[in-house]
């Protein structure tokens, strides 16, 4: 038998989504900047990527980078996070761009540049509306001021992250001032930006529409390549896969047990107070899995089964017959946040099936 838990990865499926997208982005004049931080920097999905054509790797964590570097990956890489100040000096020798927006932060950069006798290249993000990270527009001229006078930096362009903390959607707006603004910064220091990066798997619906792209020339995409869907609604995107990662987890109890607690309710294990309805009997499974390793909320079960809670590394599902047995396994399907968790996981095995 093979381990369990246990992520199923079909690199030939996400080869397929990547190439997808390239393609299609490429038509439009965008080029894909493949994202490995839901994968834990692997190695055979960041190969992958290269292999259907993303025109770099981005990770938000440099010891995703690291791993990939010191796997011999040399491809282009970029950290999509703000630097952290302590990790400068590996942020230089090991990624060849950051996304930053402070300067800070870029000034340190420059000085563990300058030590490494290396250029480091920064992208300036900009606060277009979502507030998570960026400079705020009317600071950004400033700081591309100061950026272009620090020795051992290479601006290469600006770029926008939306949809992330507030939801917010990149439209036909939004994107027009980003475009403006990369107009503006070239107008006023005479330069062509190398990059103006849109944003990541929600800009999409908005690329692909046959929308103006204006300035638009990289978008930053992970969530669209491993699960085959758009990240605004979570739909499915025509003819993508979405299963090429899967959960397997196993059955190490079943019985039929009542749905009501007995005794006294407080609050469980995470501090919730739970709220169940008495529905009698039903056919209860508990899988070797928790919350230490996944999101039981973003996990989708086959049809007759359904996932009724977990604590840290059980999971309760119900299932309509008596077709969970002790040893049974049992494939779900998940959502970004599962998948995050699960890749997370050291107690989750990674099987990947080749391309």
């Amino acid at each position: 038998m093979m381990a369990a838990p246990r992520l199923e990865i079909d690199l030939n499926k996400i080869g397929h989504n990547a190439r997808t997208l390239v393609e299609r982005l490429g038509k439009r004049g965008i080029s894909v900047t493949g994202v490995t931080k839901a994968t834990l920097g692997s190695a055979e999905i960041a190969a992958t990527l290269l292999r259907a054509g993303v025109n770099g790797l981005g990770d938000s964590r440099i010891e995703n980078i690291e791993s990939m570097r010191i796997g011999q990956q040399s491809a282009p890489m970029t950290l999509i996070r703000s630097p952290m100040l302590s990790q400068a000096q590996r942020v230089v020798r090991y990624a060849n761009i950051s996304c930053n927006t402070e300067i800070e932060v870029i000034r340190r950069l420059s000085i563990e540049a300058q030590q490494a006798e290396c250029n480091h290249g920064v992208v300036l993000m900009v606060e277009l509306g979502d507030l998570r990270e960026g400079i705020m527009p009317d600071d950004l001229l400033d700081c591309v001021r100061e950026t272009l006078s620090l020795p051992n930096i290479d601006f290469k362009g600006i770029g926008t992250n939306l949809a992330c903390r507030s939801g917010v959607a990149p439209d036909a707006r939004n994107m027009a001032m980003l475009t403006e603004l990369a107009e503006q910064i070239e107008t006023t220091f005479d330069l062509r930006m190398e990059t103006v990066s849109g944003g990541n798997s929600a800009n999409l619906q908005w690329a692909l529409s046959g929308a103006e792209i204006g300035r638009i020339n990289d978008l930053r995409l992970g969530e669209a390549i491993l699960l085959g869907c758009e990240t605004l609604h979570r739909q499915p995107l025509d003819g993508l896969y979405t299963d090429a990662i899967a959960l397997i987890a196993e059955v190490i109890e079943a019985k039929v047990k009542p749905t009501l607690p007995s005794g006294q309710i407080a609050q469980n294990a995470f501090g919730e107070i739970p709220t169940v309805a008495d529905r009698g009997q039903v056919t209860q499974a508990i899988l070797a899995i928790g919350r230490q390793d996944t999101d039981p909320c973003g996990l989708q079960a086959p049809a007759g089964i359904e996932v009724m809670g977990a604590s840290s590394d059980h999971l309760i599902v119900e299932s309509a017959g008596d077709n969970l047995s002790v040893g049974t396994e049992v494939v779900f399907q998940l959502n970004y946040s599962a998948l995050v968790r699960s890749m997370t996981s050291p107690f989750v095995t990674k099987n990947m099936k080749p391309a």
